[in-house]
C-alpha cells in the first residue's frame, strides 16, 4: 500500500492492482482495538483536531466528546465545521464542544488559531494533526510555499511549535499526526517545500507523509521528560474524502471499490483514538503505527535521526515570523 490513488487509478493495471490492495485492506478491515472497550474518560481534558468537520476527523472528535472531553474543532469551512459542531453535539451530548476556524495552508490563519487558543484555552491534552489534502493542482501560497506541503506539513509543525509550551504545561499530553502508508514512496528534498524539483505530482502527497513521520520522531526526542509525547500512524484506506481533489472518473473508481472493501470513515479513526487515548499509549513516544494499532517500523529514511534533525531546523527557519 505504498503507492498513490492517482498512479493506480491511471495505470493500464490499475484493476488488478486495486483489486490485490483490497483483499490486503479488507483482511485488516476492523484493528484489533476496540475504542468502545476503552474505559478512559476525558473530562476536564482540552483536545484539538484539525479537519474534524469531516470523515477521520470527525469521528475522533465525536470519540473525545463522548469520553466528556471539552473539544476544539479545527475547521477550515465554518459552514461544514458548523454543521459537524451540532452533529457531534446531539450525538455525544456534550455541549463542551467548540468550532475554531483554521485553514493549515495558511501560516497566518495557524498563527491566529494559535494565538486564540493561547487567550482562551488554559489547558491543552491532546493535539490531534488530522487535517491534510492529496490531490491538489499545483499551486504556490501567498507565502511562498507548495500548498500541498504548507496543508499537510508546514502548517501542522508550526501549530504544534505554537502550542507546544501550553501542552508541556498540561502534562501529561499527547500529540498525534495522521501520516500514511503512502509515506514509503515519499523522498526528502527540501526544495519541495517551496514547489521545486516537484517532476510528478501524484507523489506529493508520500513525499508529506515522510515527512510528517521525520518530524513526529524529532520532536518526541526534543520532548523527552516533558510528559508530553508524539507519535504518528497511518490509519488505514479508508472511505474519506481524500480522492474530491481528482477527477469524475478516479472518484468514481475509489468510490466504487471503496464500497466493497475499504475501511470506513468511523474504523479508520480508531488508530487515532488508540494513539490519544489508550492506556496502553502512556509514555510511549517516537514511533509509527499502523492501521491495525500495532507497532510497526516506517521507512528507512523516517528513522534517520540526523535527518530529523535538519527536519526541524528546517521546518523552523521557514516557518518563523519574518
Amino acid at each position: 500500500m505504498t503507492w498513490e490513488w492517482s498512479y493506480i487509478f491511471s495505470h493500464p493495471l490499475w484493476m488488478l492492482s486495486t483489486a490485490i490492495l483490497a483483499m490486503i485492506v479488507r483482511a485488516q478491515r476492523k484493528g484489533s482495538w476496540d475504542p468502545r472497550a476503552c474505559p478512559v474518560e476525558l473530562k476536564g481534558k482540552t483536545a484539538i483536531v484539525t479537519g474534524a468537520n469531516t470523515g477521520i476527523g470527525k469521528f475522533i472528535a465525536l470519540d473525545f466528546a463522548r469520553r466528556g472531553a471539552r473539544v476544539i474543532l479545527a475547521c477550515r469551512s465554518k459552514a461544514r465545521g458548523t454543521a459537524a459542531l451540532h452533529e457531534i453535539r446531539e450525538r455525544s451530548g456534550n455541549q463542551n464542544v467548540h468550532l475554531r476556524l483554521l485553514d493549515t495552508s495558511s501560516l497566518a490563519s495557524v498563527r491566529q488559531f494559535a494565538a486564540q487558543i493561547l487567550e482562551e484555552e488554559k489547558e491543552l491534552h491532546i493535539l490531534v494533526n488530522n487535517a491534510g489534502a492529496s490531490g491538489l493542482p499545483r499551486e504556490i501560497t501567498g507565502e511562498g510555499f507548495e500548498i500541498t506541503f504548507a496543508t499537510n506539513h508546514l502548517g501542522p509543525f508550526l501549530l504544534t511549535n505554537l502550542l507546544l509550551d501550553l501542552l508541556k504545561k498540561s502534562s501529561p499530553a499527547r500529540i498525534v499526526n495522521v501520516s500514511s502508508a503512502n509515506h514509503w514512496q515519499g523522498q526528502v528534498d527540501f526544495s519541495h517545500f517551496r514547489g521545486e524539483n516537484l517532476t510528478l505530482t501524484h507523489t506529493v502527497y508520500s513525499h508529506t507523509k515522510l515527512h510528517n513521520i521525520i518530524w513526529t520522531n524529532e520532536l518526541a526526542r526534543r520532548l523527552q521528560g516533558t510528559g508530553v509525547t508524539a507519535n504518528s500512524l497511518h490509519p488505514g484506506v479508508a472511505m474519506t474524502e481524500v480522492m474530491r481533489n481528482y477527477n469524475f472518473t478516479l472518484r468514481f473508481l475509489f468510490n466504487l471499490v471503496g464500497f466493497f472493501f475499504f475501511k470506513s470513515s468511523e474504523e479508520a479513526a480508531v488508530n487515532t483514538i488508540y494513539c490519544a487515548v489508550s492506556e496502553e499509549m502512556e509514555g510511549i513516544t517516537g514511533k509509527y503505527f499502523d492501521s491495525d494499532c500495532s507497532l510497526v517500523l516506517p521507512s528507512p529514511p523516517a528513522r534517520d535521526p540526523a535527518l530529523g534533525v535538519k527536519e526541524f531546523e528546517i521546518c523552523e527557519r521557514l516557518t518563523a515570523k519574518l
